[in-house]
């Protein structure tokens, strides 16, 4: 396949411990690359990035098949248990330069849990970051993954019922990312099928944007 049917997706996941990013990660790729257990402290300690194999069967362009190649980093929490706030940023941002400093970053992808709220000083601490990270223009190239949805269904809730009965913080939030947010099932996630739905919905957010990357010298600009 020539290479103009190639496209390349650059994604972050950022999040706060145990939100299950690495997980995230690893759906995406379709793959276990990412360091992923439950732990009394943050897993992950430093930047990290990986490579999907060719993805065929997602997208199309001019009625042409493309191939998608994705490329993920995976970052610290924030907070982290061991690293200051400092400490993360500057980790992630030398990360999100050096690896997408030419080519730009399409998404971040902001990881919660569905299962537990979003309360004001989090979504707060989680912004503030966010925008000290990818600057003003934050909101455009930032979706949410709702991990554990699972969970939340397990409880009775469906997407449109868990929305309803959301906290106006959690509804905020998805608002001021223009509803780019997408449930992740922690028991389904790794199928196929249910990975080839969350690709689908990210190339959609990608393409509401106009196909726009985020030019990362922003970044290293930020003090």
């Amino acid at each position: 396949m020539a290479a103009s049917d190639e496209m390349k997706i650059n994604l972050v996941v950022l999040g706060r411990t145990q939100t299950g990013k690495s997980t995230a990660g690893n759906t995406l790729l379709g793959s276990s690359d990412f360091e992923s257990h439950c732990s009394p402290s943050s897993v992950t300690t430093r930047c990290s990035l990986r490579r999907s194999c060719r993805i065929s069967g997602i997208a199309r362009r001019s009625g042409r098949e493309l191939v998608l190649c994705l490329r993920v980093l995976d970052t610290p929490s924030y907070p982290h248990s061991s690293l200051s706030k400092e400490q993360v940023r500057d980790s992630v941002r030398s990360a999100l330069a050096h690896h997408f400093g030419e080519e730009g970053l399409h998404l971040a992808l902001l990881v919660l849990r569905a299962d537990l709220p979003l309360c004001p000083d989090e979504s707060h601490q989680v912004v503030q970051f966010i925008e000290e990270l990818l600057g003003p223009t934050w909101t455009d190239f930032t979706a949410v993954l709702l991990t554990h949805a699972d969970k939340a269904e397990e409880a009775g809730f469906s997407e449109e019922a868990y929305l309803h009965s959301a906290s106006s913080t959690l509804l905020s939030l998805l608002s001021s990312v223009q509803h780019k947010y997408i449930f992740l099932d922690n028991q389904k996630s790794i199928i196929k099928e249910e990975r080839a739905i969350v690709l689908r919905k990210l190339l959609n957010f990608i393409r509401q944007n106009n196909n726009q990357v985020l030019l990362l010298k922003h970044t290293k600009e930020l003090n």
